[in-house]
């Protein structure tokens, strides 16, 4: 993946119909999150274990964790297209600690087929979305369960404080990711704000959040940027790009849900 000096995709390491909320079918983690409103994602905390029960890791076949991904269903999950997943690599539901020996009952899910959007631009990081199909449903639980997925008419606005979770780096020349799930908080940014920072590389597609004194890192791509309302929480972006320092005064760049959900919808529909 090739980008400009000041800026770097957030990966690391390697070259159904949806439920509504109303039927708290998604969104509501059966073991509550406790998030400090401050801002390793960087600066972030260790989030309760498994109170983000849609978090996945997805793995390289030794372990290796590369890109994060969220659970919208038993049988799919939703990451970056510049995480470059491909059917040999795993999906592991239900994890907190990827630390050797953790002995937690993780779930190791293969893709059967990964859908990648058809307008996804590596070079302006333009429609950043894959599709996980997974060979096998997920077993949903107290652990393991989906996230609720924004809809197109959908508005998030400016200031709302949203969280986004993942192993990414806790400082962007860490030797290694973090074991334990981080978690931060967040101020959504209007995209004009937005363009303060990052000028004309943020388009339509993309929603921006931080700057406030915490950020996604390299390793948290994939993952999810949550906003909680109507009693659960949304999938509003995905984890895309930002700073090559991580650095927590620049906002970090997030894949917008709201622009890409007909696309989701269509896969999910014809698949």
């Amino acid at each position: 993946m090739t980008c400009g000096p000041r800026e770097v995709t957030f990966s690391v390491g390697i070259s159904g119909r949806y439920l509504t909320a109303q039927t708290k079918g998604c969104g509501v983690p059966a073991i509550p999150p406790q998030i400090t409103g401050h801002a390793r994602i960087v600066n972030g905390e260790e989030a309760v274990p498994h109170s983000w029960p849609w978090q996945v890791s997805l793995q390289q076949s030794n372990g290796f964790h590369f890109c994060g991904g969220s659970l919208i269903n038993e049988n799919w999950a939703v990451t970056a297209a510049h995480c470059n997943v491909r059917t040999y690599h795993r999906v592991i539901a239900g994890e907190h600690n990827k630390g050797y020996g953790s002995n937690e009952d993780v779930q190791i899910l293969k893709p059967a087929k990964v859908f990648t959007h058809p307008d996804w631009n590596p070079r302006t990081i333009n429609n950043d979305i894959a599709l996980i199909k997974l060979a096998t449903p997920a077993r949903l639980g107290t652990n393991v369960s989906p996230v609720c997925l924004a809809e197109t008419t959908d508005v998030f606005p400016a200031g709302m404080t949203c969280v986004t979770t993942g192993w990414g780096l806790t400082r962007y020349n860490a030797p290694s990711t973090p074991n334990k799930l981080q978690q931060a908080s967040l101020p959504l940014l209007s995209n004009e704000q937005c363009k303060r920072h990052w000028g004309s590389n943020i388009s339509d597609v993309m929603i921006c959040a931080g700057g406030a004194g915490a950020t996604s890192c390299m390793g948290d791509s994939g993952g999810p940027l949550v906003c909680h309302r109507d009693q659960a929480w949304t999938l509003v972006g995905i984890v895309s790009w930002g700073s090559s320092r991580c650095s927590t005064s620049t906002p970090a760049v997030y894949a917008r849900v709201t622009e890409l959900r007909d696309w989701v919808d269509q896969i999910l529909a014809s698949n």
